[in-house]
């Protein structure tokens, strides 16, 4: 076995005869990160605009958290659940008041949240509302992504995400997204309704921002049905969009918060979901847990990635230079016979690329990106997501604007 440093074919050969491919990779092989950038083990410098699928907003191994994390680990790293420990009251605290809520039930991974969100539902629905056991139904929307497990593909309508995992999880309803009348139809007509699961926008759908005014008018039809308003911003969350949360554009408060990814800036694998005690309460000891869920590491980690949200103003540098990427670019698309839109806001934004006279021209884009110093990765096959870590600079953003133009001109 070779002992001294691989090269990186050989390590990407390690990788597609030792791992399972369930991920298609960009031809790169990273080593190192600071702030924006991610270094090869050739020591090329590229700009990340993936920041890991918005999971490093605060940039790539931000002092401020790394030393939270190494401190911390070097004192208690995991007690599980089975005692208290010093940390986890202060992050609970420190988190149910950043945000607006009472209570906090901490997981790992955003699907672990998503999945803590469902049952939650159901359990609310029973115990609170009054449905009749193994009735509860929840409305999701066409294009969701909410993660991988068995339960969470049973209502993705993505065949590459459910394609001979069945037997599925029955109990949910898929409706349109960006259409508050289907929701109402549906919440109209059945009273077994528990919960509506959304995302404020859909990442992996490639950016579809929905019209202003969509998240209130769901949010106020469950308030009348009383239905749980379930927000998923594992992805749009912790600043990305240009505010603390994606649903704080329309002065939505849901009544389940879904949180990951930025919650430990990348670091460390954190994950929550938020509600109230009236909600929350449903759920007694033994009835749900994680034996890593709430440990001292990952509550030492969630407080320092949260004060460097606060405290370096990122929300307000995502909204700013949002602003700026877009009108590039629309400008841009206006001319160009490969990019034919551009979408987003804050710095989760996507651009349609024209695939029409070449199937992966997308994926050749990102290829070539890639040789040009800055990575990103297409989804849905002709979109190319662009959200990089939120310290990035105007610039640093220009710099990239204009990496990404003279890219897309070399296909033409």
């Amino acid at each position: 076995m070779n002992t001294g440093k691989f090269t990186a074919s050989e390590l990407m050969e390690m990788e597609n005869r030792f791992g399972a491919h369930n991920y298609h990779p960009l031809p790169v092989v990273l080593e190192e990160g600071k702030g924006v950038f991610v270094y090869d083990v050739e020591n090329k410098e590229y700009y990340d605009f993936l920041s890991a699928y918005s999971a490093v907003n605060q940039g790539h191994c931000h002092p401020k958290i790394i030393n939270a994390l190494v401190e911390q680990a070097k004192r208690l790293t995991l007690t599980s659940r089975a005692f208290y420990n010093n940390r986890l009251g202060k992050y609970e605290q420190f988190v149910t008041q950043y945000f607006g809520y009472e209570k906090i039930l901490p997981m790992n991974t955003g699907a672990e949240a998503v999945e803590t969100a469902i049952k939650l539902c159901r359990k609310w629905s029973y115990e609170k509302k009054g449905l009749a056991e193994n009735s509860a139904q929840i409305v999701v929307c066409e294009g969701n992504f909410h993660g991988r497990t068995t339960t969470i593909v049973s209502f993705s309508i993505d065949p590459s995400a459910y394609d001979n995992y069945g037997p599925f999880t029955p109990g949910f309803i898929v409706i349109p997204y960006n259409d508050a009348d289907a929701l109402e139809q549906v919440l109209a007509n059945n009273p077994n309704v528990a919960g509506f699961l959304v995302e404020p926008i859909q990442g992996e759908a490639g950016v579809f921002v929905p019209d202003d005014g969509y998240l209130k008018k769901c949010y106020e039809i469950c308030r009348r049905h009383n239905v749980l308003f379930i927000a998923d911003e594992v992805q749009t969350g912790i600043a990305r969009t240009g505010r603390l949360l994606a649903c704080d554009y329309e002065d939505v408060h849901p009544d389940v918060l879904i949180l990951g990814k930025a919650l430990s800036g990348g670091t460390y694998p954190v994950s929550a979901v938020l509600s109230s005690a009236e909600i929350m309460d449903v759920i007694r000891p033994g009835q749900h847990g994680s034996t890593f869920g709430g440990n001292p590491v990952a509550a030492s980690v969630g407080i320092a990635a949260l004060e460097v949200i606060r405290d370096e103003n990122l929300a307000e540098n995502a909204f700013l230079l949002g602003k700026i990427f877009r009108e590039e670019m629309e400008k841009y698309c206006q001319k160009s016979s490969i990019a034919s839109l551009v979408r987003g806001k804050g710095l989760l934004n996507a651009v349609v690329i024209n695939n029409s006279t070449q199937e992966d021209l997308a994926w050749d884009v990102c290829i070539r990106l890639s040789e040009n110093g800055l990575l990103a990765k297409p989804t849905h096959n002709n979109i190319i997501r662009f959200a990089p870590p939120l310290v990035i600079t105007e610039k640093q953003l220009r710099e990239c604007i204009e990496i990404i133009q003279k890219t897309l001109d070399s296909f033409v």
